[in-house]
């Protein structure tokens, strides 16, 4: 059983940045995708970026150009870096691993954006 903890949410003014982290508790090498989801009160979960064992990344039109994801498979870690954020990228940030035949979800990080 993998566990998934995000840490560096918090309150930021928007123009502002903030990296999220998503720690695993053990290997993250074996797995297929690693992603951040967002949720805002109210709406649905969605997709805000990807990043495959091999290292392609995806990310939602919302925030290209803004978010980076990156993993480094040496700390079992993912990142997002977010810069240029915005009222509307305010929501609870999960992490998410996803190999062939398991899925994992972390609890969620609290991001909000004050304008």
């Amino acid at each position: 059983q993998l566990q998934l903890v995000e840490s560096g949410g918090g309150l930021v003014q928007a123009g502002g940045s903030l990296r999220l982290s998503c720690a695993a508790s053990g290997s993250i090498f074996s797995f297929r995708l690693m992603a951040w989801y967002r949720q805002a009160p109210g709406k649905q979960r969605e997709l805000v970026a990807s990043i495959s064992s091999g290292g392609i990344t995806n990310s939602a039109d919302s925030v290209k150009g803004r978010f980076t994801i990156s993993r480094d498979n040496a700390k079992n870690t993912v990142y997002l870096q977010m810069n240029s954020l915005k009222p509307e990228d305010t929501a609870a940030y999960y992490c998410r691993a996803t190999g062939w035949d398991q899925d994992y979800w972390g609890q969620g990080t609290q991001v909000t954006v004050s304008s």
